[in-house]
């Protein structure tokens, strides 16, 4: 889907797990998206039987979903180790949950088993959101549903400039757009897609500071073409300078476009045209105005 950039995903899966036992601290972010994405499901009416919260992290969003549905099995999945060693201690008694360690292209699941799959910033990761939307869709019960949230293209907007400004080597992930994941979702067959973006700017005193932050939450670079080499010092202190000429008062400024999105399995299997299933009750239109967009300062 974007030919300019490819994900290593090996690299990708060790990057997380060795930032697994600092990834709470420093993922402010990832944890106001997922307490925003949670409060979403209050949309739909939902009985589920089987949630998988894909791309778990450290399990918060697992361990949520298990408390808020008590008579569903709850499975977190995610592609590094590492992360779910560390989601060991959400698994509280009241709150447990599997933890599955696969890859989101690959889901070790029977097809239309799941209820509802449940996914906070997964999609940053991967550089074909089509894929894991097919495979989210083979796994999915008829009227199952899919919430997830991702990163929009104007996300580190400034500090991909600033690294452009160096070389052409890619330093910053690229994020697909809104029109781009809702032709994804209707390639695939997933139905009634509703999408709205959330605009964040946050400031940083320093560059160091902005690039430490990604590391220590496991964001490094996992392009399949990244430069294997140490950065150079000229290159990062160019990096830097160029930086620097967007300073504002506040600090230098990022941007974090958050979407956030829904959509169904369609409520009959193939096949089963004029024979259709009973939708169940988390067949519900939640209408873009509903949701709103946003920008926080």
């Amino acid at each position: 889907m974007n030919d300019r950039f490819g994900v290593d995903r090996r690299a990708m899966a060790r990057t997380y797990s060795r930032a697994s036992a600092h990834y709470d601290a420093a993922a402010a972010l990832q944890s106001e998206v997922r307490t925003e994405l949670l409060s979403r499901l209050d949309f739909f009416p939902l009985r589920p039987q089987l949630i998988v919260d894909l791309g778990c992290g450290t399990a918060h969003g697992a361990a949520a979903l298990r408390a808020r549905y008590r008579r569903a099995q709850v499975l977190a999945i995610d592609i590094a180790p590492g992360m779910l060693r560390a989601a060991r201690r959400r698994s509280w008694p009241w709150r447990r949950f599997a933890r599955v360690c696969a890859d989101a292209l690959a889901l070790p699941l029977a097809t239309h088993s799941v209820d509802l799959v449940y996914s906070n910033l997964l999609l940053p990761c991967c550089d074909d959101p089509a894929l894991v939307f097919a495979e989210v869709r083979r796994v999915l019960r008829p009227g199952g549903l899919l919430l997830f949230s991702t990163l929009g293209a104007a996300t580190l907007q400034e500090l991909r400039e600033a690294w452009a400004s160096v070389d052409a080597a890619p330093h910053v992930s690229v994020f697909a757009d809104m029109p781009l994941l809702a032709a994804a979702l209707q390639h695939v067959g997933l139905c009634e897609p509703v999408m709205d973006r959330d605009l964040r700017l946050r400031h940083y005193p320093q560059a160091a500071t902005l690039m430490s932050e990604l590391r220590e939450a496991g964001a490094r670079n996992a392009a399949v073409d990244r430069r294997r080499s140490l950065t150079g010092r000229h290159r990062l202190a160019g990096m830097c300078a160029a930086y620097e000429l967007q300073r504002v008062l506040k600090g230098l400024p990022a941007t974090w476009e958050i979407i956030y999105g829904a959509a169904f399995a369609p409520a009959e299997l193939p096949g089963d045209q004029g024979h259709a299933q009973p939708v169940p009750a988390g067949e519900t239109h939640v209408p873009l105005s509903a949701l709103g967009r946003r920008t926080r300062p």
